[in-house]
Parts: structure tokens; C-alpha cells; sequence
């Protein structure tokens, strides 16, 4: 699933340690979901929409390239 983790990481300046800190979960889980490696649960979906205060359509998306 693509996304745009990483840039909204990156305009606040963290670290992937720094976003799984806030997220709760390992740098591991935040590389792999940048990389498109694992899809996020939805609940873990709906924090990273409330972290960066956007909806979750605007953040992943699902289409098939």
C-alpha cells in the first residue's frame, strides 16, 4: 500500500524512532509501513490520521498502480 508516511515524517523533522514513539509501536514497524512492507492495522491506521491530523484516505493509499 503506497503512502506518505515518510514525507509527513520528514516536515516535522523525526526520526522513525521518533514517529514509532509516538505511535507506540518499533522503528522496524514504522520502516516497514514507509516501505509499503506491512499495512497498517486499522486502529494504528486511525493514529497515524490523528498524529498528523488527516484522514487516513489522505495519508495510504489502496489503488493498485
Amino acid at each position: 500500500m503506497k503512502n506518505i508516511l515518510r514525507d509527513l515524517r520528514g516536515d516535522k523533522g523525526w526520526s522513525q524512532q521518533k514517529l514509532a514513539d509516538h505511535l507506540g509501536v518499533s522503528r522496524q514497524t514504522v520502516n516497514a509501513l514507509e516501505t509499503g512492507k506491512y499495512d497498517p492495522s486499522l486502529p494504528l491506521a486511525f493514529k497515524i490520521g490523528r498524529l498528523f491530523d488527516k484522514r487516513i484516505e489522505e495519508i495510504f493509499d489502496d489503488e493498485e498502480g
